[in-house]
């Protein structure tokens, strides 16, 4: 059997009861899956999230250079893009990049991960704690960091940028800016989308690196930060593995989403005061539209 094969059979096992297994022949499709510069939007999507976006824009008064958006179906995958290669400051919706750097670089973690280190990692990704950011972030080194961020190419300066980590969770001065805006901490929708979607296929690191870093984001011993997608999908039978970031006006979140009958990769970007409102909106209509799409079977 060769690597691509035990990695599949792999995925298939550590992700039974997941988005992976949301049907059976999914599983072979979205293992396949890849989402890079030139994977095609799907019309219909796209022009849904177009209207979604330019409605709630128009309500809370953002322009349409601020606000970027990705919605990754991952029944049908189906893609739909706005802004996609657009980097923005990322606060902390940048953390991801310290989590698949630790699981890199700590290769027995997948498996022999102790619980003081899970409940740390899960601050810092669920409760978007900086002190744990700056803990393991300055254990692994920024260097560190940004090789494995550029191994997995989620930081791609000839397509606008990506996942960037250049700065420490606190006062430190070591800084090293994106090559692309010189942000100290950045992201795009697309690399966000595609940290996910490579997560769900148990491809970041190992499928058993993969599944470890999902629990990671449930951590079900942490309350999550009631704001943005979780806020406003409050009440709706879903399970929400997110990355929120907030900074002055910068506002985002990314989120596997699941529930009856629909599970996807939401991702949103914005710059401006009413940022939170717009993501909530989000939040609502595109869950709505994946909720309509219950009887579209995967393709």
């Amino acid at each position: 059997m060769n690597r691509f094969a035990v990695i599949f059979l792999l995925a298939v096992i550590y992700y039974a009861g997941g988005c992976t297994t949301t049907a059976p022949i999914m599983n072979s499709h979205l293992q396949n899956y890849q989402l890079d510069y030139s994977t095609p939007v799907d019309s219909g999507l796209q022009s849904q999230l177009e209207n979604i976006d330019a409605t709630l824009r128009a309500q809370y008064g953002l322009t349409a250079e601020q606000t970027a958006v990705g919605l990754l179906d991952l029944r049908t995958l189906r893609l739909a893009l706005i802004r996609p290669d657009h980097e923005e400051y990322a606060a902390s919706i940048a953390k991801v990049g310290i989590l698949l750097a630790y699981f890199q670089l700590h290769s027995a973690a997948a498996t022999n991960l102790d619980a003081t280190t899970r409940h740390e990692l899960g601050l810092m990704i669920k409760a978007s704690s900086n002190e744990m950011a700056s803990k393991f972030s300055h254990e692994l080194g920024l260097k560190q960091i940004e090789q494995v961020l550029n191994t997995y190419d989620l930081y791609d300066a000839q397509h606008g940028g990506g996942i960037w980590v250049g700065k420490h969770y606190g006062r430190d001065t070591e800084r090293i800016g994106s090559p692309v805006a010189d942000n100290s901490h950045a992201a795009t929708v697309r690399q966000l989308l595609r940290f996910y979607l490579w997560l769900e296929q148990g491809r970041l690191v190992s499928p058993a690196a993969s599944q470890t870093m999902r629990e990671i984001f449930a951590s079900p011993e942490i309350p999550p930060d009631d704001i943005k997608f979780v806020k406003a999908l409050a009440g709706r039978e879903v399970q929400i593995l997110r990355k929120w970031g907030s900074w002055e006006n910068w506002l985002h979140d990314s989120a596997v989403i699941t529930g009856p009958g629909r599970c996807y990769i939401l991702v949103a970007l914005t710059q401006h005061p009413h940022g939170d409102d717009y993501l909530a909106g989000l939040a609502v209509a595109v869950d709505d539209l994946m909720i309509q799409s219950n009887s579209v079977k995967p393709q």
